[in-house]
């Protein structure tokens, strides 16, 4: 392969990767509008974490953070593509601002389990068992910023934020890791994914 064939297919790369990486950080913004908003709690059922499970385990920590990082830098530009709509930085220092920071984080931490190294490889070299980790956790991740950040801006109690915060979301959580890697094992992600490592 000639160096110009090298940095062709590198150039290549670069824009596929870029491209997906839009793509899921616009799907991240979709599924902010779907949310089941629950009495009592200071955050709705959301979907959001779809994009960013897909963006860790599809493009690797590089272009998974990027995505998450385009997907943020939108919100706080005026983009109303937050829970319901939200943007600003005025609701990225609001209460729930720690799940989406934590959002950026898991993206990269996801991507960093399953590929073992900044570019993305293809899934099906990943054994199901290291990918359910790795969204695990991604999942402990966003809470750990998620839950504290939460606590120090509304003055919840530290167990009282975990309850609200956290564990009553578990169950959906299961289900949303699973549906996952449902897609996974499916080869629906696995086949959108070839198209950036090929």
């Amino acid at each position: 392969m000639s160096g110009t064939e090298s940095v062709e297919l590198v150039g290549d790369e670069a824009v596929s990767n870029i491209a997906l990486a839009a793509l899921l950080a616009a799907l991240t913004a979709a599924f902010a509008y779907v949310s089941i908003p629950i009495p009592g709690l200071p955050a709705p059922v959301s979907f959001q974490v779809f994009g960013v499970y897909f963006a860790g385990l599809l493009l690797g920590p590089r272009w998974g953070g990027f995505s998450l990082g385009v997907y943020l830098l939108a919100g706080i530009a005026g983009a109303p593509v937050f829970s319901n709509g939200g943007a600003g930085l005025g609701y990225v220092l609001g209460p729930t601002g720690g799940y989406l920071v934590g959002f950026l984080l898991a993206a990269i931490l996801i991507g960093a389990i399953v590929h073992r190294g900044l570019d993305p490889k293809p899934l099906s070299d990943v054994s199901l068992s290291t990918q359910a980790g790795a969204l695990v956790a991604g999942l402990v991740l966003i809470y750990a910023v998620g839950v504290p950040w939460l606590a120090v801006s509304t003055g919840l109690p530290a167990m009282e934020a975990l309850t609200v915060g956290a564990l009553v979301f578990l169950p959906g959580d299961a289900i949303k890791i699973a549906a996952t890697l449902a897609l996974v094992k499916g080869g629906v992600l696995a086949r959108q994914q070839s198209t950036t490592t090929a």
